[in-house]
């Protein structure tokens, strides 16, 4: 079956630049929050910008936390969240205050401990700790813009951490869905190539 990608539409600012790169590596990709749409795709994306507590009041808003629950949880659709959208499939999230998250990988949301520059920003490299999906990723950087991280309570869960003043997690994994905390999108060679293999390898 050929692979349809929906980025799911529910405001965030980032989605264009994402569907450019996807449209570019030849994939079926649109963006939509339409229910039909969500149904009907192969592969689900979750970009994110801004805090938790507007991610999640967004996903309420738009009625969209059910449907996405019904496919990713229920229905296996292979589903990826990036930066914020990686964040908010935790228990709960500590920006600003405490907001309930999807809880579809369980742990926290909490500032970067860190004495360096903040937010972290720029190019870092990952380090895979746990096999899972072949993501042929060794040895590249990718390009982070954040503030918070995720404590995932499940060591196995976390793939490959980073280190910014402390090591984070930087990709997670649980069956059929994915976390990436960095921005695939502006991750140049990088970025195409996670994306590709997790395409092809769900």
């Amino acid at each position: 079956m050929k692979e349809k990608v929906c980025i799911v539409d529910y405001g965030s600012g980032n989605q264009k630049s994402l569907f450019n790169l996807i449209s570019y590596m030849n994939f079926d990709v649109i963006i939509s929050c339409e229910f039909n749409d969500i149904k009907n795709s192969t592969h689900l994306l979750l970009p994110g910008v801004g805090s938790y507590p507007s991610v999640m009041k967004k996903l309420r808003e738009k009625n969209l936390i059910n449907v996405l629950s019904e496919q990713v949880l229920i229905k296996k659709k292979p589903f990826l969240g990036i930066c914020v959208g990686m964040q908010i499939l935790s228990t709960k999230g500590l920006e600003f205050y405490e907001t309930d998250g999807l809880n579809w990988i369980q742990g926290e949301v909490r500032l970067l401990s860190t004495n360096l520059k903040m937010p972290h920003i720029g190019w870092n490299n990952i380090k895979i700790i746990n096999s899972g999906l072949d993501l042929k990723i060794n040895n590249f950087d990718f390009y982070f813009l954040h503030s918070y991280v995720f404590d995932v309570i499940n060591k196995s869960e976390v793939i490959a951490i980073t280190e910014y003043g402390e090591y984070f997690p930087s990709i997670v994994n649980k069956e059929n869905i994915w976390g990436f905390q960095f921005h695939p999108e502006k991750s140049q060679v990088a970025g195409q190539l996670i994306l590709k293999n997790f395409f092809n390898s769900n």
